[in-house]
């Protein structure tokens, strides 16, 4: 997390290049939406006990339990990718390579918009993120497929989400308060859809993905001085902190 927020504040969005970051959770942990209070949503002796860390993420959203999942990030400038009639729409531009990565693995992947029942309400606010459906959430055979979440600075555009390679969506249910089943029966994986291809595959064929949909030239890349500085400091004065991980506060 702390380096996905350094990313985005090294961004310039006059020089910088778009930003593809790809990467995974080991060990797995929950994550907080940015505004959650984790005391009033998780089970905190339950993920003690389990060894099972918690964080924060800048972005809104429900808790997501990251585990045996591919992540990515994206850094841009508004300019830097097709144009939105607005932010919520900006959603369905900057997925739209998910919607390709998926659709070449041989899967019916949707938008929830376009998929659901009519008369189905999204958009509801759910402490668990698997629980609950937006409007550019993907759809593969009639359940959510991971999730994405976005911050905006100005000028510069933070998107993140996770695919899930196997669903772990009832394990992460076990650490909320609110265990009610039907939250996390609403989820699906990869691995249930009958994808069975290795980490490093699905990875290339993500970066692919990405390359064809946006016509970008993709170049492998480390952190610069300045966010490899970032991070470290953001890990030392806040993302190793509990009043930020649990409260968000910064101080």
């Amino acid at each position: 997390m702390a380096i996905d927020e350094a990313l985005l504040r090294s961004f310039k969005p006059a020089v910088s290049l778009p930003v593809l970051r790809l990467y995974g959770w080991s060990p797995p942990a929950l994550s907080l939406g940015r505004y959650q209070k984790a005391a009033e949503i998780l089970d905190l002796e339950r993920c003690r006990n389990d060894g099972v860390a918690v964080v924060r993420r800048v972005t809104g959203g429900g808790v997501i339990y990251h585990a045996d999942e591919l992540t990515y990030s994206l850094v841009c400038a508004p300019g830097q990718m097709p144009p939105t009639a607005s932010i919520k729409d900006s959603f369905r531009v900057l997925t739209g390579f998910l919607l390709r990565f998926y659709r070449t693995l041989g899967l019916d992947a949707r938008y929830a918009v376009d998929f659901v029942p009519e008369g189905t309400r999204l958009g509801e606010r759910t402490a668990f993120c698997f629980a609950g459906k937006e409007s550019f959430d993907i759809i593969v055979n009639g359940c959510k497929i991971g999730g994405n979440a976005q911050r905006r600075l100005k000028e510069v555009i933070f998107q993140h989400g996770s695919i899930p390679l196997l669903n772990r969506a009832a394990t992460g249910l076990r650490y909320m308060r609110d265990q009610a089943p039907e939250q996390a029966q609403g989820a699906v994986s990869l691995a249930q859809c009958g994808v069975s291809s290795d980490r490093n595959s699905l990875t290339t064929a993500l970066a692919s993905a990405f390359s064809d949909h946006f016509t970008a030239v993709l170049q492998s890349d480390s952190l610069s001085q300045r966010e490899q500085a970032d991070m470290e400091s953001l890990c030392a004065g806040k993302y190793r902190m509990d009043q930020w991980n649990m409260e968000g506060v910064v101080t």
